[in-house]
């Protein structure tokens, strides 16, 4: 399935344009997630780079005062 609608990343206007946005001139991408699969292979490493802002700094500062 090919997917025609693009949205831009720096005005966050939706195009059909594949190349840049005709509004501001920046990169545009594709706006729709990615298909859900039960069967998702690469799950666990998406859950792990999703980390919460706060439990990131706890972790920076254990990792810190460990040295």
């Amino acid at each position: 399935m090919v997917w025609l609608l693009r949205k831009c990343v720096q005005c966050e206007r939706y195009t059909l344009n594949r190349e840049k946005c005709p509004y501001c001139g920046g990169r545009v991408r594709v706006p729709h997630p990615a298909k859900f699969s039960p069967d998702d292979k690469y799950a666990k490493y998406r859950r792990a780079m999703k980390v919460e802002p706060n439990e990131g700094n706890v972790r920076q500062r254990n990792v810190e005062n460990r040295t």
